[in-house]
C-alpha cells in the first residue's frame, strides 16, 4: 500500500504538470512532496488497517462489529500492530519516543564532537547545521511532546475510572502518525544537499527555496506530528469531560488529569498556527509563492509571529504534563496532601491564558515594532507567577513530610532544582536589555536545556519509573535507577551550566566554528556531554532487564491513593472489574480513614443479585 499510494501520488503530479503545461514535468520537489511525504504515508496507514472501520462506513458497507480483537496485548507482537487499548498505545508511544530520544541524543553528541575544538573537525557547516536542526526537531516534536502523551495515554483513563479513551480508533491512529513524522525528519539526511539545516524554528527566509530539498521534510514532518498532537488532545478533552467515574468532580481530579486537560486546550488552540506557518513556508519553497519572500511582496517577519504564537504555548505543552507528574510523585513520596490543590489547578489554567500573550519575547532583536517589546516583557514576567505558585506548593508539600527518596522522587527533586535555574534565566531573558545582550549566544542554549531537559526530560524519567510497575507488572532495579539519576544529574549540570558563561562572553550559537578563547570550556562541555549520553545506557539496561526479569510488582507498590493504584499491575484489559465510586480527594495522605474512591459493585452484578 505504501508503494501503491506513492505511485498514485507520483502519477497525479505528473498528470497535473503535463495538463498544465508546466516544465519540467518530472520536477523533483513536488514529486517528493506529494508521493513520498503525503500519499505514500497515507498508503502505509491504510495498509496497517488504521482506516478500516471508517473506510467501511464511508463506502456504505456494514461496519465491522466491535469484537475487541484489536484491544489489549497478549504478547509482544500486539505492540507492533494497530491496537485500540489505551494502555498498549501508551507503551507504544513511550518505546517509540525513547527510540527518537536516542537518535536525537546521538546527533547531539556528533554536534559536541565537532565543537570539542575550534576549526572544522568532522562536518562542513551545512552538515553541522543539519545535525543540530534534526536533533532539536526530534527532541521537541518526537520525544518530549509525545512522551508525555504516552504516559497520559496509559494513566489518565485509569485515573478517571474509565474503561478506555473516548475514541479508541482515533487514539490508535494518532500514535501511528508519529513514526511517520520521525522517519521523515531522519530520512532528510539522505536527500541531495542533506538534512534541513535552518534550525528547528525553520525561519523564513533562511529556510526558503535556496535550501536543499531536506527543508520540505521538516515542513511535512511537523505537519504529521502536529496532526497526531491535535487528535490526541481532542481525545483527552472528550475523555476528561465525559468519562469521569461517578463522584469525580473536576475538583476531585488528580492534578495529572488537570495538567493534561490544560495541555490539550493549548494543543487544540495553538497547533493550527504552526501548521499554517509550515504550509506557507512549504508553498514558498515548492510552489514559489511569496508568503514570506520579500522579493514577491511577502512579510518574512510574519513567519516568526505565526511560529512563536504556537511555539511559546508549546513550551508549556512540554511543561504542564510534567507539572502534573511532579504533583503525583511529590505527594506520594512525601506522604502529604498537595498544598493548595485548587490554586495549583487554577494556576494551570492561568498559564494557558497567559501563554498566548508572550510570544514576541523571542523576537526582541528581530526588528519587530519596538513598542511591542515593553508589553511582551511585562507579560513574560507575569507568567512567572503561576509557575512560582507551583514551585512553592511542591516545597510546602514536602515540608515536614515523610520523604522517601526512591528514583521517581529523586528525578522530581532534580526537576525542581534544574527548572528553577532555567526559570531564573528565563526571567533574565524576559528583560529586554539582557535579552539584547545575550540573544543568539550560548546563554540561550543553556536556558532552553535547563527548561526542557532539566524540566521536561527529568519529569518524563520520573513518570516512567513511577508507573513502570503498573505498566509492566514488574519492579525496576532501584540501585540502577538511582545510579541513572545521579549520572544524569551530574552530567547534565556539567554539560549545560558552563554554557551560561560562554554566552555571556559572547560565543554565538548555531555555529560550527568559534574563537580559540572559547576552546577550553567547549572541550569540557563536550567531554561532559558524552558522560551524560552514557547515563542513558543505564536507563535502557534497567528498563529492558526489569521488564523481562524484574520482581513481580504488587498492585500498589507506592501506596498511592489515585485510581490506577487500586487495580492489578498491569491492569485488566478494560481497567476495572467494578465501577469506581469517587468519594474524596486523591491526595489525603496521613488523614485517618480518607479514601479517594471505593469500587462499587457493577451493574451486571447488581442485576444478578436482584431476586426474580
Amino acid at each position: 500500500m505504501f508503494v501503491a499510494f506513492g505511485g498514485l501520488g507520483f502519477g497525479l503530479v505528473v498528470l497535473a504538470r503535463w495538463a498544465g503545461g508546466w516544465h519540467p514535468i518530472l520536477a523533483t520537489e513536488p514529486l517528493v512532496l506529494v508521493a513520498a511525504l503525503v500519499t505514500a504515508p497515507i498508503g502505509f496507514l491504510a495498509g496497517i488497517g488504521a482506516f478500516d472501520y471508517w473506510a467501511y462506513y464511508a463506502m456504505g458497507y456494514p461496519t465491522r462489529a466491535e469484537d475487541h480483537s484489536g484491544h489489549g496485548a497478549k504478547s509482544w507482537r500486539d505492540y507492533l500492530r494497530v491496537n485500540t487499548d489505551h494502555k498498549v498505545i501508551g507503551v507504544q508511544y513511550l518505546v517509540t519516543t525513547v527510540f527518537f530520544f536516542l537518535a536525537g541524543g546521538l546527533l547531539a553528541l556528533l554536534v559536541r564532537a565537532e565543537l570539542a575544538k575550534p576549526g572544522i573537525q568532522y562536518f562542513d557547516p551545512q552538515t553541522y547545521n543539519g545535525l543540530f536542526s534534526v536533533h532539536a526537531a526530534l527532541m521537541i516534536f518526537l520525544f518530549v511532546i509525545p512522551a508525555f502523551a504516552g504516559l497520559a495515554n496509559f494513566v489518565v483513563p485509569l485515573m478517571l475510572g474509565a474503561a478506555d479513551m473516548a475514541f479508541p480508533r482515533l487514539n490508535a491512529l494518532s500514535f501511528w502518525l508519529l513514526p511517520i513524522a520521525g522517519i521523515m525528519m531522519l530520512s532528510s539526511f539522505f536527500m541531495p544537499g542533506g538534512a534541513f539545516a535552518c534550525g528547528w524554528t525553520g525561519y523564513a527566509t533562511l529556510c526558503s527555496s535556496h535550501q536543499p530539498i531536506g527543508a520540505i521534510f521538516f515542513n511535512q514532518g511537523v505537519q504529521w506530528a502536529g496532526a497526531s498532537s491535535i487528535m490526541t488532545a481532542l481525545n483527552f478533552l472528550v475523555t476528561i469531560i465525559t468519562m469521569r467515574a461517578p463522584g469525580m468532580t473536576f475538583w476531585r481530579m488528580p492534578l495529572l488529569v488537570w495538567a493534561n486537560f490544560t495541555t490539550s486546550l493549548l494543543v487544540v488552540i495553538a497547533t493550527p498556527f504552526i501548521a499554517g506557518s509550515q504550509f506557507f513556508s512549504m508553498f514558498d519553497h515548492v510552489m514559489h509563492t511569496s508568503f514570506f519572500n520579500p522579493v514577491g511582496g511577502g512579510y518574512p517577519l510574519g513567519y516568526q509571529h505565526i511560529f512563536w504564537f504556537y511555539s511559546h504555548p508549546a513550551v508549556y505543552i512540554m511543561m504542564l504534563p510534567g507539572f502534573g507528574i511532579m504533583s503525583e510523585v511529590i505527594s506520594v513520596f512525601s506522604r502529604k496532601p498537595i498544598f493548595g490543590y485548587r490554586l495549583m489547578a487554577l494556576s494551570l489554567m492561568a498559564i494557558v491564558v497567559l501563554g498566548f500573550s508572550v510570544w514576541a519575547h523571542h523576537m526582541f532583536v528581530s526588528g519587530m515594532s519596538s513598542w511591542l517589546r515593553v508589553p511582551m516583557m511585562i507579560t513574560t514576567l507575569l507568567i512567572a507567577i503561576p509557575t512560582g505558585i507551583k514551585i512553592f506548593s511542591w516545597l510546602a508539600t514536602m515540608w515536614e513530610g515523610k520523604l522517601h527518596f526512591r528514583t521517581p522522587m529523586l528525578f522530581a527533586l532534580g526537576f525542581l532544582s534544574m527548572f528553577v535555574i532555567g526559570g531564573l534565566s528565563g526571567v533574565m531573558l524576559g528583560a529586554v536589555p539582557i535579552d539584547i545582550h545575550v540573544s543568539q549566544t550560548y546563554f540561550i542554549v543553556a536556558h532552553i536545556h535547563y527548561v526542557l531537559f532539566g524540566g521536561s526530560v527529568f519529569t518524563i524519567f520520573a513518570g516512567i519509573y513511577y508507573w513502570f510497575p503498573k505498566m509492566t507488572g514488574r519492579m525496576y532495579d532501584e540501585r540502577l535507577g538511582k545510579l541513572h539519576f545521579w549520572l544524569t544529574f551530574v552530567g547534565f549540570n556539567l554539560t549545560f551550566f558552563p554554557m551560561h558563561i560562554l554566552g555571556t562572553e559572547g560565543m554565538p550559537r548555531r555555529v560550527a566554528d568559534y574563537l580559540p578563547k572559547f576552546a577550553d570550556l567547549n572541550m569540557f562541555i563536550s567531554l561532559a556531554s558524552f558522560g551524560l549520553g552514557a547515563s542513558v545506557i543505564v536507563f535502557l539496561y534497567n528498563m529492558i532487564t526489569s521488564w523481562r526479569f524484574g520482581e513481580i510488582a504488587p498492585a500498589n507498590p507506592w501506596r498511592g491513593m489515585t485510581l490506577e493504584w487500586q487495580v492489578t499491575s498491569p491492569p485488566p484489559i478494560f481497567n476495572f472489574d467494578e465501577i469506581p465510586q469517587v468519594v474524596g480527594s486523591p491526595y489525603e495522605y496521613g488523614v485517618p480513614g480518607a479514601q479517594h474512591a471505593v469500587l462499587a459493585p457493577s451493574k451486571a452484578r447488581e442485576m444478578e443479585e436482584v431476586p426474580v
